[in-house]
């Protein structure tokens, strides 16, 4: 038997359990501890938007520890040598973002699993995803613990998604509503009702195609909507917007007294 933890958020994916997430934007690794402790099933931790460089994923990696709550990382892109940086310091869950190709989704699945099957580097037995090389069986292990989500938000995701879903090696795929908001013309507006159906229709066809359906919304009938279609991870704000909303309706609280 390895060694290694099992991941658990990639087990709840393949039961077909639906999981309620958080992003995690603010870089600190104590607002990702907090959260932590908040009941949510995963949070991301946003490299590619939030103010993280590799040391900070790395402490909030520490931060949220082993609770219930599963860590994705969001990298910053599909490059391959920041993607083996994130996952030597720990990470098992990924979302790359902006993927538009089924080649782009092979590369991505090749840059997380070793080789022969990917060209992920050898190195690990150095970090901390090997527990420092105390896990000695990690080289064997790690590929069947990674969990690679990958993120479509714009029309040309969109227009080859039958065929990024026919990638081995892909875990979920995640529907970003902003992006792929600006990129259809209406910026600002993610429920959009031409966003909403292209979402609806995103999540029909990743289900049917067998795979888990990933979206975020902080808009609570939208991400609802897409959990009765079907949708088995999806996240309903940030800890930034929920610091915001709290602390202005503290505020506005005593304007009406």
């Amino acid at each position: 038997m390895s060694q290694l933890p099992v991941n658990q958020f990639k087990q709840r994916l393949r039961r077909g359990e639906a999981q309620i997430g958080l992003w995690v934007a603010s870089g600190d690794p104590s607002v990702a501890e907090i959260c932590s402790h908040t009941g949510f099933d995963w949070l991301v931790i946003d490299g590619e938007h939030g103010p993280n460089g590799l040391r900070d994923v790395l402490a909030q990696l520490r931060a949220i520890g082993d609770t219930r709550s599963q860590p994705v990382v969001r990298v910053k892109d599909d490059d391959r040598a920041g993607i083996k940086q994130v996952l030597d310091i720990g990470a098992t869950s990924l979302l790359v973002p902006m993927i538009e190709s089924a080649e782009q989704a092979r590369q991505v699945v090749a840059s997380v699993q070793y080789p022969p099957a990917g060209k992920r580097g050898i190195g690990a037995a150095l970090a901390r995803a090997s527990a420092y090389n105390t896990h000695r069986d990690y080289l064997d292990a790690a590929d069947a613990q990674i969990c690679l989500l990958l993120q479509i938000e714009s029309r040309a995701g969109l227009a080859a998604l039958d065929d990024i879903l026919a990638v081995d090696g892909v875990d979920g795929v995640f529907i970003g509503p902003a992006d792929l908001a600006a990129d259809m013309g209406h910026r600002g507006d993610p429920t959009h009702p031409e966003v909403r159906a292209s979402v609806e229709d995103a999540i029909a066809r990743i289900v049917a195609a067998g795979k888990p359906a990933g979206m975020l919304s902080s808009n609570r009938d939208f991400s609802s909507h897409c959990l009765a279609l079907g949708a088995t991870f999806v996240a309903v704000g940030s800890d930034v917007g929920l610091l915001v909303n709290a602390a202005r309706q503290l505020r506005a609280d005593y304007d009406e007294t």
